[in-house]
């Protein structure tokens, strides 16, 4: 598989305060990676330096060859990487479709018509599984269903690579279920996926590699079933009691 995105020696700093150091992957075409560590050790961070909310003090961010350093983040998002957020922003005042639609306008050609773009919006409630919900506003959903919406307005931007920020943060076991589900068939559908996630367990049902970052800095990499029983994983990240 090609290399989708390349990340060389990235750092951050804040007031002096190291938040990434040195920090570099490989991710291929097709890949689901699971990003962990404990709280602060600059998964946020990474993720904003990547969508172009914030730049690096150096190294390489290269997306399919390209740099895409510096520039602003509706001009990654144009090049095909959607990040989610962990607390939904949806457009309150608009409808579920309305929030796709918006979202898919910009990222459509000049020959689709109002009727097609919202039959494409259709086609993405389907997806996420809120097609009979298009007609509600965001305020009346349930917290899960709130996640689908934002991941089917991710969608609405035709992404390559898809960045998700804590998508089971908050939901019960159902849903989550459900949305673990949803981003396995979109992983299968040919999107390259990377999640930040503090529920492990969730998160090994199907990121079969992990990236795991403390204090900025990578400390190990690899299959999930190795990565889980590292030395350095337990000690940052999951205690002395292992998983």
């Amino acid at each position: 598989m090609d290399s989708l995105l390349i990340v060389e020696n990235i750092n951050k700093s804040f007031g002096g305060l190291a938040a990434i150091t040195d920090l570099s992957l490989d991710l291929r075409q097709g890949e689901l990676l699971g990003l962990i560590g404990p709280n602060g050790a600059g998964k946020t961070t990474f993720f904003n330096l990547i969508s172009g909310f914030l730049v690096p003090d150096s190294g390489k961010i290269i997306l399919q060859g390209q740099s895409i350093v510096g520039l602003p983040p509706h001009e990654i998002v144009m090049r095909g990487v959607t990040r989610t957020f962990q607390i939904p922003k949806p457009f309150h005042s608009l409808s579920c479709i309305e929030n796709v639609i918006v979202s898919m306008i910009p990222h459509s050609s000049k020959k689709e018509d109002a009727i097609r773009i919202k039959e494409k919006s259709q086609t993405i409630m389907e997806i996420v599984g809120l097609n009979h919900k298009g007609d509600m506003l965001p305020s009346t959903l349930t917290q899960g269903d709130l996640k689908k919406l934002e991941i089917a307005r991710a969608l609405a931007t035709k992404p390559k690579l898809l960045l998700l920020d804590e998508p089971f943060a908050g939901l019960t076991s159902t849903e989550i279920t459900s949305l673990n589900s949803l981003i396995k068939n979109l992983h299968d559908s040919g999107i390259t996926i990377i999640i930040v996630e503090h529920r492990l367990r969730e998160l090994m049902k199907i990121a079969k590699k992990l990236i795991v970052l403390n204090f900025g800095q990578k400390i190990a990499e690899g299959p999930t079933d190795v990565i889980i029983h590292n030395e350095k994983v337990i000690e940052a990240y999951l205690g002395t009691g292992g998983v």
